[in-house]
């Protein structure tokens, strides 16, 4: 799951600040953009398709899921496993185990949290440049290719397609070193939701005979 959080940021990832010298201004110019337009929504509320190919391009897979945020509450839902965090406690369910794991929010400790992922966790992490624009439907997508400064990361490049009216991210596909490819598209972004704080926190008792394991 942490792999899927780490790899979902990338689909509205943010703000970059490396070293301009190396990255293309254009491509700085965008993702500040995009970077200006997320923080300034109270929250946000997004549904997405997760798909993999393999190095031919063949779809392996494809699910849905969706992710919640409020200052620094969260909620992730993805293939059976939903994540919840109030801030300061986290609670990770498995549905086919029906068993939830408590842990304290250790922000000290680096911690990884979507808003974490989805601000500035990559500066001066990848090199960027803006490949151009294409036509989807209606939409005009700029596509920024990056590539990771540190080369031990299990991706080699990350194509972000960008909505150029909307300024947010509309889709994003990571190449990785094995050859497989994944791919995140936006179904759906609604900002400044109104969301209660309850959806932030698990509710045992939505979930008879749950095993609690308090790690706390």
């Amino acid at each position: 799951m942490m792999k899927f959080i780490y790899s979902f940021s990338l689909l509205l990832i943010l703000g970059v600040a490396a070293n301009a010298q190396k990255n293309d201004p254009e491509a700085k110019k965008i993702l500040d953009e995009v970077s200006s337009k997320f923080k300034s929504f109270k929250t946000v509320q997004a549904n997405f398709v997760y798909s993999v190919e393999n190095a031919d391009g063949k779809t392996l897979s494809s699910k849905k899921g969706s992710v919640s945020m409020k200052g620094t509450k969260y909620r992730v839902s993805f293939n059976g496993q939903e994540i919840f965090c109030n801030g300061s406690t986290v609670w990770n369910y498995d549905k086919a185990t029906n068993e939830v794991t408590v842990s304290k929010l250790d922000a000290a400790a680096g911690t990884i949290t979507p808003q974490k992922l989805f601000t500035n966790f990559y500066d001066k992490d990848f090199l960027y440049t803006l490949n151009g624009v294409k036509k989807q439907g209606n939409k005009t997508l700029q596509e920024v290719q990056m590539t990771p400064t540190d080369k031990s990361k299990p991706f080699h490049t990350v194509y972000l397609l960008i909505d150029k009216i909307a300024k947010t991210i509309y889709s994003t596909k990571v190449l990785e070193k094995t050859g497989d490819r994944y791919s995140y598209s936006v179904v759906s972004l609604k900002p400044n939701k109104p969301m209660d704080d309850k959806l932030f926190v698990f509710d045992k008792n939505s979930y008879p005979g749950v095993e609690v394991v308090d790690l706390q």
